[in-house]
């Protein structure tokens, strides 16, 4: 088989050429019609099975190999995903490719983009000597509104007639390590995100005559610290939970007491156990400072996304294949997750599979010091992304050779 890191290197201008145009049309959530448009354009023409969403602005290309089986329940099915949603930020990086529309792709989404159809034209460029079947996996509304979950009920983990047998995904980080280091872990590697809302409701009244109302105040106040101290108590240090309050709010006045307060919470942990467990610990918590306080509570705890979890095996895999393609400089095993969150971990609850971290951080920056992924300063060199292109085609290709003995 032709070498698929110098056919995804001869890709890397058309690449750049797509990422600056994505970077320009940046679209917001489950409907990004702009943008799959743009990438169907990208497709036209491929040996693809190509379907889009019915309730999301999704794609899904499959890629038969020509030496695959031929019974499908024999086929060995690789996934790769790519993540196609911008953010609500108003981008200030200064580049003569800037967003000017209000959203930016501060999360690097452009570069998942332009690297996946890289690796699609790297493996189509092989298919007739591919021994399995690929999906190529666009997805759409990754940034808080699941969208890796809407693909899998409409049937993208058994979109080559059979479920998947191993899946992939890269993630461009423009700050934590040298530009092209390639970063992956067995085990967890990205936070399980909840959120947590309590709402006190007590009696207005006077700011001067407190005895005479139900303060809803005090008890908010209480209660955002007994969150974090209760975490310290009931939660390993070695199984850690973050809790942080992001928004807050009661009154109108400084004179005012209000008759209600409400407050909302972000909560990352790293297992499924805590994730359960926390719906518990902090409802009851809420409910006992309403109590002591004379108050009505409503208190809502709500799973987001579940714990990103590599498969151990499929990271060394990982691991191995970088070293391999790229050499023992561009890889590092993280010795700790991210408290970030991520649905694809939607997928390898499903699939067994590695999610893999890939530096875009300007060469010449100090990735310590670097602007993070989100920020409106956030800068991303397209300089990796063929080597991204090749790293998934080299996934799928290897992991076909395992899965086939």
């Amino acid at each position: 088989m032709s070498n698929l890191r110098d056919h995804a290197s001869s890709l890397q201008d058309d690449l750049v050429r797509l990422r600056r145009e994505l970077h320009q049309i940046p679209e917001i959530g489950l409907q990004v019609p702009a943008t799959q448009a743009v990438l169907l354009r990208e497709l036209e023409g491929l040996p693809l099975e190509i379907s889009t969403g019915e309730q999301v602005s999704s794609i899904t290309a499959v890629l038969r190999g020509g030496k695959a089986p031929e019974r499908v329940a024999d086929r060995p099915v690789v996934l790769l995903r790519g993540d196609m949603d911008a953010l609500p930020v108003t981008e200030q990086t200064g580049l003569d490719f800037a967003s000017t529309n209000g959203a930016m792709h501060a999360c690097g989404h452009d570069l998942h983009m332009s690297l996946l159809i890289g690796a699609v034209r790297t493996l189509c460029h092989v298919k007739d000597d591919l021994t399995g079947d690929v999906v190529f996996m666009f997805q759409p509304g990754e940034e808080g509104m699941d969208g890796a979950q809407s693909m899998i009920d409409e049937g993208i983990l058994t979109a080559a007639g059979k479920k998947a047998d191993a899946a992939f995904a890269i993630h461009v980080f423009s700050a934590l390590e040298p530009y092209g280091t390639f970063a992956t872990r067995p085990g967890a590697i990205m936070a399980a995100t909840n959120k947590f809302k309590v709402t006190m409701k007590g009696k207005g009244g006077h700011g001067s005559a407190p005895w005479m109302a139900k303060d809803p105040v005090p008890a908010l106040a209480e209660l955002v610290t007994a969150t974090h101290a209760m975490v310290t108590r009931e939660y390993s240090p070695f199984d850690p939970v973050v809790v942080t309050v992001g928004k807050l709010a009661a009154g109108t006045a400084e004179n005012v007491i209000p008759a209600e307060g409400m407050f909302e919470t972000t909560v990352r942990c790293y297992s499924q156990e805590n994730t359960k467990k926390l719906g518990t610990t902090l409802v009851r918590l809420a409910e006992g400072i309403a109590s002591a306080h004379g108050l009505e509570v409503d208190a809502t705890y709500t799973e987001s996304y579940p714990v990103t979890l590599n498969d151990p095996d499929y990271a060394a895999f990982t691991a191995q294949t970088v070293r391999d393609v790229f050499g023992d400089d561009r890889f590092t095993e993280w010795a700790n997750p991210l408290t970030g969150s991520e649905d694809f971990s939607r997928v390898l609850l499903e699939v067994p599979g590695c999610y893999v971290a890939l530096s875009a951080v300007p060469a010449d920056v100090d990735p310590a010091t670097a602007t993070y992924n989100h920020a409106p300063q956030a800068t991303f060199d397209d300089g990796v992304i063929a080597d991204g292109a090749a790293l998934l085609a080299e996934l799928a290709v290897r992991t076909f050779a395992k899965l086939n003995g």
